[in-house]
């Protein structure tokens, strides 16, 4: 490589300096590394709701959500693919007005339900979902209300749909001859006032037990009136279909009981344990059952899903689409095939293999008897493809399917096993990170129980680990290079109408999702998300010019986008520039030429292009971004701060992809010259980081985005070395936006309203930590661990997303280690309950693994790996305060 290329790719990296200060050196001596813990999720109870309780696993493509039930276990699938329908929110938008219209969004639709599967191996379980969900509610008004006998709580459903649904799936089947329901505390109106009673033994064919008109509300508050059932037959399942009074803000019930059932029955088991663990991606359930038999079951996402059942084992296994396709069953094998209303085609095969016992069917499902041991192969596939150019179809799932399952069950469950923990820890073992280690009582201690004691304020260093290695179990788990990026709920879902249509976000969230599949050694999941740029900028230019102008250079694209790039919502003008921010830091961090020159270089120039062509003069002569806004408040203007700092990104980008390749000079000249007249960052009245030209920022305000701060992270334009007063006034408007008194002590709780939020605490601390501020970088933390986060560690923003918990690992990495700024930064922003520990395996732009270990808060020792850089030139690393050069090691 020339010298010239050579330097200008260390550049780039953000690594390499023009005059070195001092002589080169090396690290004294090699630190002692942690080894990966078994990162591990634990509970002494099977899971009752799927966003709460249930554990995931995935292969990037398929998913599932896992119960560990007792008698009857739920497996819920997803596939990465499954879109269509119609979703209310983004199709409520379709034609309306010039500039919102875009016919990629006809038919915006929606992530679907794949279905599930349903292994009822000894007895069964009572248990109460609602599948017309999810449903928005707080934390202590869900479903489960409706069956605790207290009449003084209730389900309380926010803004309900058009019908809401109540289900219970019964251990065996009764006959109910009757039922009662039992008014809430308050706001009469919201009674159930219309609904119908179904019965079902398969949760296909249901029968209608009764219906209900009410010429009201319930006559009194907390008063239970019993109904009767004309026609009472013996039913598995029953559910109630309200139908909320329309123009009513809420729906809400106390009680709900059918006569005679036992809501809470349950087999009695012992030694309970259920178990997910991160290392290597496998979900385990152990008990002894009311026999006396001990029961196992473990599952894993290979190339298939496998669940493996092993005790005395006799029942039933059921397979049900989520769209509505018929499930039929030979004598081992389990299949639906349907297509959606936009023509996706969809399939879906479980094989069962029994050892001993016997296996007989009945067409719909399938009956084993005495069985050693089971084991179920699962595959499900759309013909979804991630081509424009072919309309975004491919090859027909069904023989795919089929050849996968064949395959898998010719392996083996041994085999397959084998496989899947050599692959999957693999990628989980890249990394590692240590800050200290709970003490055994309490590592002991299911983790619903150690996040309690968290949230009550204890420490348990372990448990941030955890969440940390989660992160990184969920995004390798729902984003493979040769599949979709992982989407708001990451890849796992039960619903067809999930919140804001479980889409890709683009003003925060898809981003957020990736902010550590660089830093944390996930490259090969980040390729998921630029390969999907490349495809979805082919309509969202089509969009683009029907929107700005037929002559309209480059793309954009607006706030929700769609598998197909279909764009919705509101526009959110610089959203390619943010896409073009991860185009760039993929080539970064892994110093792919070939990548850079044939996929990411293009797509940067072409967006630099769109606004060479957009951007305006003002009364001052700069360039502004015409008719921004600010997501998601305030007015429109021109040159608002969240568009003027990613623009000015997207040409540094531009710039330093353009050196590095030795490509158009003139038009680096051109953009550089762009990135020059941009109106500047400003200081405001009472010494806050302006968020719009106007100096208009209310000090009260505690949003929940941050947007005018993308300079600082995930942008590169505001450092404390590099523009010490932006960066002093962009730490005053993050202490506003959080809340933070003057004189007034500052915790996660006192952290208030719309601030508090689950993406808003992985966002702010590494905002913190660009700054510098440890303390209030790890104060987002246990923010995020204390009031956002599920049992089953989930990150949630109501009614449901998981970006909090994808976006976490990146921002706990620029408390460890930063490469931004043209220097290796080690433990920038160290909080001080993280005093002692090690990381290995963490990355630096410029192709460098960094391994690190401190006390008291100082590096003691360290190693930089020149494994991925184009050379071992020298760097500079800044270790307790001081910059030292350094060469690195050799892989």
């Amino acid at each position: 490589m020339p010298e010239l290329s050579r330097r200008a790719v260390l550049a780039a990296g953000g690594l390499a300096s023009a005059a070195w200060a001092g002589g080169v050196g090396v690290a004294s001596a090699r630190p002692v590394l942690p080894t990966v813990r078994p990162g591990r999720l634990e509970y002494d109870g099977p899971a009752r709701a799927w966003e709460s309780g249930a554990l995931p696993i995935g292969n990037g493509r398929l998913g599932a959500m896992l119960f560990g039930g007792v008698g009857r276990d739920r497996v819920q699938l997803s596939e990465q693919s499954l879109w269509g329908g119609v979703n209310d929110y983004d199709n409520g938008l379709a034609g309306v007005g010039d500039d919102a219209f875009d016919t990629s969004m006809s038919g915006f639709g929606s992530y679907r339900n794949f279905g599930d599967l349903y292994v009822e191996l000894g007895g069964g379980v009572t248990e109460l979902t609602a599948p017309g969900g999810p449903y928005e509610t707080s934390a202590a008004e869900t479903v489960q209300q409706t069956i605790d006998g207290r009449k003084e709580t209730k389900w309380c459903v926010i803004s309900p749909p058009a019908t809401v649904v109540w289900q219970l799936a019964l251990r065996s089947a009764a006959s109910v001859s009757g039922y009662s329901l039992t008014s809430a505390n308050d706001v009469p109106e919201r009674d159930p006032q219309a609904w119908v009673l179904e019965g079902s033994n398969d949760g296909r064919v249901w029968t209608v037990l009764d219906r209900q008109q009410l010429a009201g509300p319930f006559g009194a508050r907390l008063e239970t009136r019993h109904f009767g059932v004309a026609a009472p037959a013996s039913y598995r399942l029953y559910r109630f279909t309200f139908t909320p009074v329309a123009g009513v803000s809420h729906f809400q019930v106390a009680e709900i009981a059918l006569d005679g059932v036992d809501p809470h029955d349950t087999p009695h088991v012992t030694q309970y344990r259920r178990s997910l663990d991160l290392v290597s991606g496998v979900h385990s359930t152990e008990y002894v059952d009311e026999r006396g038999v001990r029961f196992r079951s473990t599952a894993f996402a290979g190339d298939v899903l496998v669940l493996r059942y092993v005790g005395q084992l006799s029942g039933r296994v059921t397979l049900l689409a989520g769209q509505g396709a018929r499930t039929t069953a030979d004598r081992t094998t389990l299949r639906f095939s349907g297509a959606m209303g936009n023509g996706l085609r969809y399939a879906c095969e479980v094989r069962v293999v029994p050892r001993g016992g016997s296996v007989t069917t009945d067409g719909t499902s399938i009956e084993v008897q005495d069985c050693r041991e089971l084991v179920l192969y699962v595959d499900g596939r759309t013909d979804y493809a991630m081509s424009a150019a072919n309309g975004w179809r491919g090859s027909a799932p069904g023989p795919a399917v089929q050849q996968s399952v064949a395959t898998a069950v010719r392996r083996g469950a041994d085999a397959l096993l084998s496989k899947h923990q050599e692959d999957f820890s693999a990628r989980m073992n890249r990394v590692a990170v240590d800050w200290g280690t709970t003490s055994a009582d309490i590592a002991a201690l299911p983790t619903d129980q150690r996040l309690a004691r968290y949230a009550d304020g204890a420490a348990d260093p372990s448990l941030e680990q955890t969440l940390f290695t989660y992160s990184r179990y969920l995004l390798t788990s729902s984003s493979r290079p040769d599949g979709l990026p992982a989407n708001l709920q990451g890849l796992w879902n039960d619903q067809d109408q999930p919140a804001w249509a479980s889409d890709y976000h683009t003003n925060i969230n898809v981003q957020m999702n990736y902010w550590g599949a660089e830093t944390t050694d996930l490259p090969d999941s980040h390729q998921a998300l630029t390969r999907f740029i490349g495809q979805v900028a082919v309509p969202s230019r089509v969009a683009t010019r029907h929107a700005f102008g037929a002559n309209t250079r480059g793309w954009t694209a607006r706030t929700s986008q769609s598998v197909f790039g279909g764009n919705a919502w509101e526009w959110n003008t610089v959203a390619s520039a943010w896409y073009a921010q991860h185009l760039w830091e993929h080539f970064a961090f892994t110093q792919d030429l070939d990548y850079l020159r044939k996929d990411a270089y293009p797509l940067i120039k072409e967006i630099c292009e769109f606004w060479e062509d957009r951007l305006v003069e003002n009364a001052d002569g700069r360039l502004v971004s015409p008719d921004g806004w600010s997501p998601e408040h305030g007015p429109r203007e021109d040159g608002v701060m969240y568009d003027q700092q990613i623009i000015w990104d997207l040409f540094q980008n531009y710039i330093d992809a353009a050196g590095v390749l030795g490509a158009d000079g003139q038009y680096r000249r051109t953009v550089t010259d762009l990135q020059a007249r941009l109106a500047p960052n400003k200081v405001g009245r009472w010494g806050q980081l302006q968020e719009w030209q106007t100096d208009r920022d209310d000090p009260a305000d505690i949003h929940r985005h941050t947007s005018h701060l993308f300079a600082v992270y995930p942008g590169r334009q505001i450092t404390p070395a590099g523009t010490p007063e932006l960066a002093a006034a962009a730490l005053v408007s993050l202490k506003a936006r959080c809340g933070e008194k003057e004189g007034e002590p500052f915790t996660a709780a006192t952290v208030s309203g719309d601030s508090r939020r689950s993406w808003t605490w992985p966002w702010r601390c590494a905002l913190f930590a660009r700054l510098g501020d440890g303390e209030r970088a790890a104060i987002m933390l246990r923010g995020l661990l204390a009031f956002n986060t599920l049992q089953n560690l989930f990150a949630t923003h109501p009614p449901f997303q998981i970006d909090g918990n994808l976006g976490v690992s990146g921002a706990m990495t620029e408390m460890l280690l930063q490469s931004h700024t043209g220097e290796i930064s080690l433990l920038p922003a160290l909080p001080a309950s993280w005093a002692d520990g090690s990381f290995r395996g963490l990355r630096a732009r410029g192709g460098y693994r960094v391994d690190c270990r401190w006390a008291g808060g100082r590096v003691q020792s360290f190693r930089i790996t020149a494994d991925r850089a184009a050379s071992r030139s020298p760097v500079q690393v800044r270790v307790n305060g001081t910059v030292r050069t350094v060469r690195p090691e050799a892989p």
